[in-house]
């Protein structure tokens, strides 16, 4: 006699649920751990991921630091594989992406809350200082994004004439530098006021403007411009 059938897992009717209504009034309908189950579902198929969803989030505090968590502490959560710690970056990186989308060939000083949209996806939850400098030409447009060194400002190997070098090689006309502060606060510290003093100053011979420094914190950013430093 043929064994019974074995009945479906109890998250299987919770997903069909899930993604019905999800389809029927989208993100607004779901709470965080909701659209974080979704973006698990393809990832872990055989499995109630609910409890999955909600330690990530009581580990982290919300999506935006989740997605922002370093692969190795992803995968420190119970359930959570090196494969679903990837897919939950590319998360991230589609964030990134999109936002970016929103500067790209545009005026940067007419785009400035898209600009720091952008910034705060980036950094705002980056586990370690992070010295990027974005080239701009003649029009205010962004060229390019570029990462020029990891760590603390005042022993991260940035040296201005390479930054001018570049820019030069660009066709810059304008700068604007960025790094972040894991800490939290973006206060710029001293370090962070010499070396855009010496950045500015390498630019100055090229006709380079350096028209601002933003420093991201977790909640806030900070302007050199806005606070009188440049």
């Amino acid at each position: 006699m043929a064994n019974p059938a074995q009945p479906k897992p109890h998250y299987h009717g919770h997903r069909d649920r899930l993604r019905a209504r999800f389809a029927e009034r989208g993100g607004v309908a779901l709470a965080d751990y909701e659209l974080l189950e979704l973006a698990l579902f393809r990832s872990i198929p055989r499995r109630d991921v609910k409890p999955i969803a909600k330690a990530l989030l009581d580990e982290f505090g919300d999506l935006s630091r989740v997605c922002g968590a370093r692969v190795e502490q992803l995968t420190a959560v119970t359930g959570i594989s090196e494969k679903t710690a990837l897919d939950i970056k590319l998360v991230q990186t589609l964030a990134e992406r999109i936002t970016r989308e929103q500067v790209t060939g545009r005026t940067i000083i007419s785009s400035w809350s898209a600009l720091l949209d952008y910034l705060r996806v980036s950094l705002q939850h980056s586990p370690t200082e992070e010295f990027r400098v974005l080239f701009l030409d003649k029009k205010n447009r962004l060229i390019r994004d570029e990462l020029k060194a990891m760590g603390t400002v005042d022993h991260a190997p940035v040296y201005p004439r390479e930054i001018v070098k570049k820019a030069i090689a660009l066709d810059a006309s304008a700068l604007i530098l960025v790094h972040n502060h894991p800490s939290g606060d973006p206060t710029p510290s001293q370090a962070d006021i010499d070396m855009t003093r010496r950045i500015t100053d390498a630019a100055q011979p090229f006709d380079i403007v350096v028209h601002d420094h933003i420093v991201v914190g977790r909640e806030q950013t900070a302007s050199f411009k806005a606070l009188g430093l440049l």
